[in-house]
């Protein structure tokens, strides 16, 4: 039987020897990627990923009730809701019950709000969108099958995600910018 020293290759990208060592080093560099331009995000634009998302969202579609949010966000109406809680709260957007069907309630974005997502940097995901689109299709449906895979060793199957790069809880985030506190339980 061969020594497994033998088959060491040492990786060019990460300075690692073992094929794990390097998966793990891959997958913390996403991770970082990710919190990095979160808190960029934050810093430049006061705002997190998930709330620049749904502000995008009013944005693209005018008068949009919380359910058709949460539909082309991919996040549940609870966190849509709780996010929604936290932009009105600074002034970012704004509520109102439908003149036509008074059960339903519609999202608007404020001038503030305009104002804060024009000035937002794009969100991470976008750059990624860019450069998977470019690849042949082989090449993305290798990503997706290596992704999923992943996916399935860190039992991660039943997560729930929204198509977009950002770390954290997508409904509970202190802006260090607003005026309200968050307290722990």
């Amino acid at each position: 039987m061969p020594n497994k020293k033998e088959y060491k290759v040492t990786s060019q990208l990460s300075g690692t020897s073992e094929p794990i060592e390097e998966v793990l080093v891959m997958l913390r560099r996403l991770i970082r990627a990710t919190d990095l331009h979160s808190k960029q995000l934050v810093k430049t634009a006061g705002i997190t990923g998930p709330q620049v998302l749904l502000l995008r969202a009013i944005l693209e579609n005018g008068e949009v009730t919380i359910g058709e949010i949460a539909n082309q966000v991919s996040l549940s109406q609870a966190t849509v809701t709780s996010i929604l809680d936290r932009l009105e709260k600074r002034g970012l957007v704004y509520r109102a019950r439908s003149k036509m069907d008074k059960r339903k309630v519609h999202a608007y974005l404020t001038p503030e709000g305009k104002a804060v997502l024009a000035n937002a940097p794009p969100p991470l995901q976008e750059h990624f969108i860019s450069k998977f689109s470019s690849l042949e299709s082989w090449e993305q449906s290798m990503i997706l099958s290596s992704l999923q895979r992943v996916v399935q060793m860190m039992n991660a199957e039943n997560l729930d995600a929204a198509p977009m790069l950002e770390v954290g809880e997508l409904d509970s985030y202190n802006n260090p910018l607003s005026k309200t506190k968050k307290t722990s339980n």
